[in-house]
Order: C-alpha cells, then sequence, then structure tokens
C-alpha cells in the first residue's frame, strides 16, 4: 500500500450533508496535475499557495493542504505538451480557480513566480493566467 493511501485509509470517515450520509462513497484523495517537470510545477504552486512540500523527485510531487484538504500531486509526463487554450477558440482539460484578497497584487506576484497571461480573458473578475507547464488557472478576489 502506498504511503498516501495508508494516511487515506487513516483518515476519519467523513459525512455529507445532513440526509445525504450514504450516496457518496468516495473522497477525493488528492488532485494530480501531469507536466513535464513536477519540481519546478511544485515549486511555483507551493510558492503561489505558501503549501509545504511532502515529497519530492523528479517524476511525482506532492504539497500538503494546510488546512486539511486534499493534496496537489504533479506527475512527470513523457512528451508532455501543454493545453492549446491561450487562444479563445481553444480548449482545456481542467483548470484551478483561486481567492486571492488582492487580484493585481496577486496578479503581480504570479507573474514574478513564473506564470504568463494570455492576450484573451473571458471575464472581468475572473484573471486567468498560465501556470509554467502550459495549465491556464484563475485568480478571483474574494468579495
Amino acid at each position: 500500500m502506498s504511503d498516501l493511501a495508508a494516511e487515506q485509509s487513516q483518515a476519519p470517515a467523513q459525512s455529507g450533508p445532513p440526509g445525504q450520509d450514504d450516496t457518496g462513497f468516495a473522497r477525493l484523495a488528492m488532485v494530480t496535475i501531469d507536466c513535464a517537470d513536477p519540481v519546478a510545477l511544485a515549486s511555483f504552486y507551493g510558492e503561489l499557495l505558501g503549501w509545504e512540500s511532502r515529497h519530492v523527485d523528479e517524476n511525482f510531487a506532492i504539497l500538503d493542504n494546510p488546512e486539511g484538504g486534499s493534496p496537489l500531486g504533479f506527475g512527470r509526463v513523457k512528451g508532455y505538451r501543454p493545453e492549446p487554450w491561450t487562444e479563445p477558440d481553444g480548449s482545456k482539460h481542467f483548470h484551478l480557480d483561486f481567492y486571492v484578497d488582492d487580484l493585481e497584487e496577486s496578479t503581480a506576484k504570479a507573474l514574478a513566480l513564473g506564470a504568463t497571461e494570455p492576450a484573451y480573458q473571458h471575464g472581468r473578475t475572473l484573471k486567468v493566467l498560465i501556470d509554467p507547464a502550459g495549465h491556464p488557472f484563475g485568480l478571483a478576489p474574494l468579495e
């Protein structure tokens, strides 16, 4: 059994909303993001979120959620290619959205960490940026 599976099996069971206890049978263990360089992408998101690394090697990295939620994983994929979302008619496989206190300041910090800003923005309250591996993510003011 992997370390993650052992940790998850020892975690207390969580129930859903009142009256919904028997509808779910699985719990989210981790969100894993495919990339070419797990070390670099974990470093980027670790700085962005202020999360600590649990595990880092050339093929996989894990950041722990200090609030007790699911961790983020980053896995190396041979031949990884970024998603083509940077164009208005492009597609995406997934994206992450984050609340921030100050959108302008947080955008500047993310850009300094290595994010890029695509020319196309689809909304006024959500700032879309691209992480160093080419995945889109959003910053939104917590209002």
